[in-house]
């Protein structure tokens, strides 16, 4: 089967080259079709082509507003010469992001024995006019959605209305890769000179309003005997969160590319996912790889990977709540060794890319039929 995963703004790396890799492990004739990555390098392509052919005239800094123009100017024509030459090459065109929906949905690829489209955001946080429209009429107009949980699946049925039998779970699966860079690099020298023996919670990935930043803040008051460390590129302005952030907190912001990964979630005691919403997270992914003690707001997904036992729960939004779980197990070496044992177990298990890869595969048989 040939498959082709496209994603032209080049969002999900980390998830495209995994997702890429398994499929093509499993025997897949795979493209990877996107845009050059802007902020670093990306995974070694393993068994699967790639093709970067959107978004070739890059202009302006990552997230610039140039480069937000420049991209914009080249989408329309990119997108339809992609549709005039997929039916030559793929059975399957997998689009894992379009970013300009109200357009998007007159620019699919056309003639195919199927078109699926991934929703890795079920539906926007703050959406547009005219937004949840527009995203309702592209999914009905391809073939099957992916989502990443039951209750991503349970929103695209219930708020949009979408056909049950269209909308497919395949989980996330965990970012193995990342335990394995070549060339992994060592903490940070102010992060790196912190004694071993000092324990640390970890809060990593884009810094964005929805991540609960100032519930984390406000929770980790009163805890002495610990560090937190907030790592990650901002999206917000966090000036004022860290002005008022109480004594222990540690900030490294900016982007972390894949080589300095490993190094934060090896000396992480406990990673904590204060989310006030979410579907799934690349940064719970990578979590589970390194077989890290978790703690999650039950918010989204999040319960359905705490109900295998890999993660701890608590009320989104609640400081004191939250308080009180990262105290307890701060105390408890035990409790936090039986947490990242089932992650490991669930990253070696269903959240291993090789059965997200067989079960994305027999999506697309039963998709393009015979």
């Amino acid at each position: 089967m040939r498959v082709d995963l496209v994603d032209p703004p080049a969002y999900t790396p980390p998830y495209d080259h995994a997702l890429a890799t398994a499929l093509a492990a499993e025997g897949a004739r795979t493209t990877l079709v996107t845009s050059r990555f802007g902020y670093g390098p990306v995974p070694e392509a393993r068994g699967y082509a790639v093709d970067e052919r959107f978004y070739r005239l890059q202009r302006g800094a990552p997230g610039s507003r140039l480069r937000r123009a420049a991209r914009l100017a080249q989408h329309v024509p990119d997108m339809l010469a992609y549709r005039a030459t997929a039916h030559r090459r793929a059975d399957v065109v997998h689009l894992q992001w379009l970013t300009m929906q109200p357009v998007d949905v007159h620019l699919l690829p056309r003639g195919r024995r199927a078109t699926l489209l991934t929703a890795h955001d079920v539906l926007p946080r703050e959406p547009r006019r005219g937004q949840l429209t527009a995203q309702r009429r592209l999914l009905e107009r391809v073939d099957g959605v992916v989502v990443h949980s039951e209750h991503g699946r349970e929103r695209l049925t219930g708020e949009l209305g979408l056909d049950p039998g269209r909308v497919h779970v395949v989980p996330h699966g965990a970012f193995e890769h990342l335990t394995a860079v070549p060339g992994e690099e060592p903490l940070p020298p102010e992060l790196g000179a912190v004694p071993a023996e000092r324990p640390v919670v970890l809060c990593f990935g884009l810094l964005r309003p929805y991540k609960g930043l100032d519930v984390l803040l406000e929770a980790w008051r009163g805890i002495e005997d610990a560090e937190l460390w907030i790592v990650g590129m901002p999206r917000m302005d966090t000036a004022v969160l860290r002005a008022a952030a109480p004594p222990g907190v540690r900030w490294h912001l900016g982007f972390v590319t894949d080589a300095q990964v490993a190094a934060f979630f090896r000396r992480a005691d406990l990673v904590v996912l204060p989310y006030r919403e979410i579907d799934q997270s690349g940064v719970l992914s990578t979590a589970l790889a390194f077989a890290s003690p978790i703690v999650l707001s039950a918010v989204g997904g999040f319960p359905e990977v705490a109900r295998t036992g890999a993660a701890a729960l608590v009320p989104p939004g609640d400081p004191p709540a939250l308080h009180a779980r990262l105290r307890a197990l701060l105390a408890n070496r035990a409790e936090r060794e039986r947490l990242g044992a089932a992650a490991r177990a669930v990253a070696t298990g269903p959240y291993a890319w090789g059965a997200v890869a067989r079960r994305t595969l027999a999506l697309y048989r039963e998709m393009a039929g015979p």
